[in-house]
């Protein structure tokens, strides 16, 4: 499936707190989405690989996902090295975004910014074509390149070089974080026994709303995401900016 935007997230739920709103934003304009997670999650402090897989199922139904799936890299271990590499080019290759989110340049966990270099260095990789990959039935892939790559901000402040409005998917965009239920602080989620962890208090939710609040603010909305990029940004219409 040819997919318009695709989402790499070092971790299930890294896509939901950083750029599912500008997601669901373009999948109202008709563009087909979908997040593609490297790793289980599985040194998480809570849960566990099956309750973070079908959480992340739940949430991909919340946002609407046209396609969601995990590379299973090693949580905590996985290297910015051609192994590597090739398994993300054939992620790359099989749903051809002509956009690509990933995780911020660096951030408090290791793992955000080593898959940030990672997916990045892949995006310019899989467009050469001496580079073989193939598909899961052993036929060669197609080189591709996305035009655009973007990363969004996660628990480390960066300054963005660009803020998507989500204001009308904010409510939505919690939702699917909320389905993270072992993860984050929920109602629900309140008498848990597990142990408590920095993303699992009702205040790690709050910084959550008050960083969208921050960058919607900056634009003159309600709830904003941010992302860096890599390149400048062009346009043949100033007006597009407005």
């Amino acid at each position: 499936m040819k997919l318009d935007i695709l989402a790499f997230a070092s971790h299930p739920d890294d896509a939901e707190l950083g750029c599912v709103g500008t997601l669901m934003a373009h999948k109202a304009l008709g563009k087909k989405i979908g997040v593609v997670d490297l790793t289980r999650g599985e040194l998480g402090t809570r849960g566990t690989i099956e309750t973070r897989a079908q959480e992340a199922a739940d949430s991909a139904k919340i946002l609407g996902l046209d396609a969601r799936e995990n590379l299973g890299l090693a949580d905590g271990f996985f290297k910015n090295d051609e192994e590597h590499q090739r398994i993300v080019i054939q992620a790359i290759r099989k749903y051809q975004p002509e956009i690509v989110l990933m995780n911020a340049i660096h951030d408090r966990h290791p793992d955000h910014g080593r898959g940030s270099a990672l997916v990045s260095e892949s995006c310019f990789y899989s467009g050469l074509r001496r580079i073989n990959t193939y598909t899961s039935e052993g036929e060669e892939q197609e080189a591709w390149r996305p035009k655009a790559v973007y990363h969004y901000i996660q628990d480390r402040m960066i300054t963005p070089d660009l803020v998507v409005d989500i204001t009308p998917y904010w409510e939505k965009k919690v939702e699917a974080i909320s389905a993270f239920k072992t993860q984050f602080f929920t109602p629900a989620s309140a008498d848990s026994t597990e142990p408590s962890t920095y993303i699992s208090s009702p205040e790690f939710m709050r910084f959550i709303e008050a960083r969208a609040l921050e960058l919607g603010h900056a634009i003159g909305v309600t709830y904003g995401e941010g992302f860096t990029r890599e390149r400048f940004l062009g346009v043949k219409n100033l007006f597009d900016l407005i």
